[in-house]
């Protein structure tokens, strides 16, 4: 593989990555958080309704959750084309 084909397919891979969190991240927050929001506060969570929670908490835990998974696979990523530090 040529070095700007191995650029390229980093590039790709790392997109697809970020592509496929944001949408995890943008489903919790937005979706949970604002649209079904008086459908999911017919369900408890912790004895919070879980619409409230994803709007106050849930979304930040996802969100903190998202960035140690981005860290790991970008991890897992550079060592896949060698340019880990």
């Amino acid at each position: 593989m040529s070095s700007q084909e191995s650029k390229t397919a980093y590039w790709k891979e790392n997109l697809r990555y970020l592509t496929i969190l944001l949408s995890i991240w943008f489903l919790v927050s937005y979706v949970f958080g604002i649209f079904l929001v008086d459908q999911l506060n017919t369900i408890k969570f912790f004895g919070f309704k879980l619409g409230f929670w994803f709007a106050q908490q849930g979304s930040m835990y996802v969100f903190v959750i998202l960035i140690f998974v981005y860290v790991k696979l970008m991890n897992k990523l550079d060592k896949k084309y060698g340019v880990n530090e």
